[in-house]
């Protein structure tokens, strides 16, 4: 019976495969970052912010001319330990990604009202 009951276990691992760490990280991050997007949404954030996700302490921020991406992630004090394995800026339903190292290195993005900035996090 203890024999039967293994097999039937290893039969269930193998059908469903494994997941490693490092996906199953990626899937709570992906589901964490959409839920938090799409509450954003429905709360109708006004188009004259700007709503930051991830770990900020502060998700929208006042719009004004000239706010870059990098002043913005200071001004929502990104809390992360470490830089962000990539930053997703959505403008008029148009999704770019955007490098962190670039900001790193003094390159910018210039905001406007309405963008919608994802950080994820490592």
């Amino acid at each position: 019976m203890r024999v039967l009951v293994y097999i039937l276990m290893l039969a269930v691992v193998a059908a469903t495969g494994c997941v490693t760490k490092s996906k199953a990280d990626k899937e709570v991050r992906d589901a964490y970052l959409a839920g938090e997007k799409q509450a954003y949404q429905s709360m109708g954030a006004q188009m004259t912010n700007v709503v930051i996700l991830g770990d900020v302490d502060k998700h929208e921020i006042p719009w004004v001319a000239g706010l870059t991406l990098t002043q913005a992630l200071v001004t929502a004090n990104y809390k992360g330990m470490h830089v962000p394995q990539m930053i997703l800026l959505k403008r008029n339903s148009v999704e770019t990604q955007i490098d962190p190292k670039r900001l790193l290195n003094g390159e910018d993005v210039k905001l406007q009202p309405g963008d919608l900035v994802s950080v994820v996090g490592q």
